[in-house]
């Protein structure tokens, strides 16, 4: 199997030999094999998203008196004993949400396996590109989105995986992060989700080599 290597003309400029392993996971891929990683992976990654913030007050914690509000018999009234109590406005909350840590724990392995199953799964697809760099005379908004009609990737929602500081300049990052649907990230963060969250994958070469080097068992 080989990736089709394109310029930002998106011209065919030669291809890349993707690893004997990955193809033969792609062929135990049809057999549902990493999916369940793949899934564990995303998972974990959303609700680590979470902030966890989100927080009520008991009937302990609300402000104000402890008093009885009224006596206990002859007013004619419902009787109360707390003005924090659930049944009234401005009381405590039952059961109501507290902080809390939601990130789940993922195995390395299984993380590696859900990483080489998406991957494989964009790669036999046809839906990862291979470039030879990112980089831009100037940033321009308006130049970028050319580069994505020239690449065939005009309204997809794409993932650009760069060897940060190697082959990405500053005028791709700036002339990119104002368009909807594309996100840059660097090969040795990239993740499960982000592969998953995208239609197309384009990787610059070296970043290719970073992530197999990730993903490929020794």
């Amino acid at each position: 199997m080989t990736i089709t290597v394109k310029d930002l003309q998106g011209k065919e400029q030669g291809q890349i030999e993707v690893s004997s392993q990955l193809e033969k996971f792609e062929e135990l891929g049809k057999r549902l094999v990493g999916t369940q990683a793949a899934h564990e992976a995303v998972t974990a990654i959303r609700a680590a998203q979470r902030s966890g913030t989100a927080c009520t007050k008991t009937m302990g914690e609300v402000a104000g008196s402890g008093k009885k509000p009224w006596r206990q018999k002859g007013t004619g009234r419902a009787r109360a004993g707390s003005f924090a109590s659930p049944l009234w406005p401005g009381g405590g909350v039952v059961f109501g949400p507290k902080p809390r840590d939601y990130s789940k724990k993922v195995n390395r392995k299984v993380s590696r396996l859900a990483l080489q199953k998406l991957i494989s799964t964009r790669a036999c697809a046809g839906d990862l590109v291979a470039v030879e760099e990112l980089k831009m005379q100037s940033p321009k908004t308006g130049q970028f989105v050319q580069v994505l009609k020239d690449m065939g990737l005009d309204g997809a929602k794409v993932l650009f995986i760069a060897a940060m500081d190697e082959d990405i300049n500053t005028n791709f990052c700036l002339a990119s992060r104002n368009v909807q649907k594309v996100k840059v990230v660097d090969s040795a963060t990239v993740n499960p989700y982000d592969v998953l969250a995208s239609t197309k994958v384009v990787v610059t070469r070296k970043a290719w080599a970073k992530i197999e080097e990730r993903i490929i068992t020794k």
